[in-house]
């Protein structure tokens, strides 16, 4: 009897704990139907997303026949690994390499450090007018890129830098709004104590900077870089404007021109995709942990 009694006063417990649960706005249960529909949907979406790149990587392995009878499927017929080999060597790929490294790193490097030195100082060094100027530094984002595309070409013409890689790796010296905003949410987040006991020791604002607050923020540094690193080593406009030779010329302005002089081979052209834009999945999936932990960190409080 107490046993019944007792699984009756939870199954009467059982409902009231659900509603209540639900007027909290807290989350309820989802049913395994719901779950399987759910899972369903996600795994065609994702299919949907992921089935250009896996027809180009089906298409890189095709003969020039394979690519003809091949139409839309994903799985070629005869496996033709040359076409990398082949692909590759038909330009100079380890000089457009050497060169998307500099136009990449480079920037990547200053912008980390940049932006993380302008976001400690909005985020901790005291200075009249400091709101205003940052508000002004987050209103530089509403700015599309073509609106100072024009300036930045005649300034650049006047230092006489172009056809080189300045163009496009000096910018990245003066820090990204988007990143800075990133940086100071960050470091608003730890503690004013860290600064406080610095200063008591002597160290000024760039020590703190340099010797604390730099090494507490690697998920933030992580994001920063993962995410510039793509936008860098994918930027075909900068090289397109101010690049005019071979000398200087990157992957994606180079796979532009191949393109072109190879459109009837799309095999070879595959190819060549696949080599380039790798380096950015694999990046991005390394590093994909941090680059959510990074930037979901700065917006919690």
């Amino acid at each position: 009897m107490p046993d019944e009694i007792l699984e009756t006063t939870i199954a009467s417990k059982e409902p009231e704990a659900r509603r209540s649960r639900r007027r909290r706005g807290g989350p309820t249960e989802a049913s395994p139907a719901s779950k399987a529909i759910a899972f369903v949907v996600l795994v065609g979406g994702s299919f949907l997303f992921a089935y250009p790149f896996l027809w180009m990587i089906a298409t890189s392995l095709r003969t020039r026949q394979g690519v003809a009878e091949g139409g839309i499927t994903i799985w070629p017929v005869q496996w033709e690994w040359s076409n990398y080999l082949d692909g590759l060597s038909s330009f100079p790929f380890w000089q457009y390499l050497g060169n998307t490294l500099l136009a990449t790193l480079l920037p990547v490097l200053f912008t980390v450090l940049a932006s993380s030195a302008v976001g400690f100082a909005f985020a901790r060094i005291p200075a009249p007018g400091s709101g205003i100027i940052f508000a002004i530094v987050l209103a530089t984002m509403l700015l599309p890129g073509e609106v100072t595309l024009v300036p930045q070409f005649i300034l650049f013409r006047e230092l006489d830098m172009m056809d080189s890689l300045y163009p496009i790796i000096l910018p990245a010296a003066f820090g990204s709004p988007f990143f800075i905003f990133l940086f100071r949410q960050f470091y608003l987040r730890l503690p004013q104590s860290l600064a406080d006991a610095a200063m008591i020791d002597g160290a000024g604002w760039f020590r703190t900077w340099w010797s604390i607050y730099l090494p507490l923020s690697q998920p933030i540094i992580v994001a920063a870089a993962v995410l510039q690193f793509m936008t860098s080593w994918n930027n075909f406009l900068a090289p397109a404007i101010y690049v005019n030779t071979e000398r200087w010329k990157t992957f994606p302005l180079a796979l532009a021109g191949f393109s072109n002089a190879n459109s009837t081979d799309t095999s070879l052209l595959m190819a060549t995709s696949i080599v380039v834009v790798l380096p950015c999945i694999l990046v991005f999936f390394f590093a994909q942990k941090h680059i959510v932990g990074g930037i979901s960190f700065t917006g919690t409080k």
